[in-house]
């Protein structure tokens, strides 16, 4: 009897311990880390992490107004502090931005939406504190464009695509070339056609010591969008991994690098038949061309233009035009046996 006591005792036991071992770990879910920012609901802006802490620069206010020019900063999310009211670049509105060498760099850009004397740039400018600016250059050697591809990769900046022209463009003012840099002031063109179609708005990740570009078009005057995915191991010879992801073709969407997956969130898209559309959905692959969606149980309201970073094992998600612009602020840390 006392043999057979021990044997249920024991049995209950490995399956307790059964039950608790194949638990389902706690589902990843979205956290409204602040209603309103101390800054200006916008979008387009620069976003950096950066010593420890979260950075948006300038950005889009309104098409009829020249951008902003502030820079904040946060360890948290919530508690934001303003760095400076006027940095000394003008051209913040979709502009490129990276850390690169412990500094945080910004470049190109447009200046004064659609007013008199409206410009893109290719200057570039280095910053250690968000205070204090140094222009490395007042002109690259890439045209003047805005909303290009930037990345640091194997001890070089890479700047991929973009366009010399924002809402008075056209078609040949999208481009598809690579360049790079050690220093941000002498620039080499990697190639002059990479393969990939002359885009804007799109992004561009390093994993795996690969480039990836995805997504991206042209707004106007004929808006066109895509959600295909290239990569590179050298910047010059390029690879298509998908010609459409399962995500819409989108512009104006965000990307970042998160356990070692990367990341398409939100964007914007205005197809025939369907119109403008915002979207809020989050997207996942290790390799670029197999992707899931997440599903979380908390959403944002769909948007595009927002900041997306990664800091403290969580994405975080910042602004972004939601009709109207928002100044939020969200956070989403994945559970840490995650798998997906």
């Amino acid at each position: 009897m006392k043999r057979m006591c021990f044997t249920l005792i024991l049995y209950v036991a490995v399956l307790s311990n059964a039950v608790v071992f194949t638990q389902e770990q706690p589902a990843a879910d979205w956290v409204l880390e602040t209603e309103q920012a101390a800054w200006q609901a916008r979008d387009s802006q620069a976003e950096y992490v950066y010593h420890d802490q979260l950075w948006i620069m300038g950005g889009w206010f309104q098409s009829f107004e020249a951008p902003p020019r502030d820079v904040w900063s946060s360890a948290d999310g919530k508690d934001w502090k303003l760095v400076t009211k006027d940095g000394p670049w003008k051209h913040s509105d979709l502009p490129m931005n990276v850390v690169f060498q412990d500094k945080m760099w910004m470049m190109g850009g447009w200046y004064n939406g659609r007013l008199a004397g409206h410009s893109a740039s290719n200057q570039v400018w280095s910053s250690t504190d968000g205070a204090k600016w140094e222009q490395v250059t007042d002109k690259a050697a890439w045209t003047p464009r805005i909303a290009a591809g930037l990345v640091e990769f194997k001890g070089r900046m890479y700047l991929l695509g973009g366009t010399e022209n924002y809402y008075f463009g056209d078609e040949k003012s999208l481009k598809n070339d690579v360049w790079s840099s050690a220093d941000g002031k002498e620039w080499k063109l990697e190639t002059a056609d990479a393969g990939w179609s002359p885009r804007a708005y799109h992004q561009a990740v390093v994993l795996n010591d690969k480039i990836y570009v995805m997504g991206g078009g042209n707004y106007v005057p004929k808006y066109h969008a895509t959600n295909d995915v290239w990569s590179s191991s050298d910047g010059v010879k390029w690879e298509r991994e998908t010609e459409a992801a399962p995500w819409s073709p989108r512009l104006w969407f965000s990307s970042a690098v998160y356990r070692d997956r990367m990341w398409v969130i939100g964007g914007w898209n205005n197809e025939p038949g369907v119109g403008s559309k915002n979207w809020g959905d989050v997207w996942h692959s290790a390799d670029g061309k197999n992707w899931q969606m997440l599903e979380t149980k908390t959403k944002w309201k769909e948007r595009h233009e927002q900041s997306v970073f990664v800091m403290k094992d969580k994405l975080w998600l910042a602004g972004g035009h939601a009709q109207p612009l928002s100044a939020q602020v969200w956070s989403l840390q994945l559970p840490e046996k995650w798998k997906p």
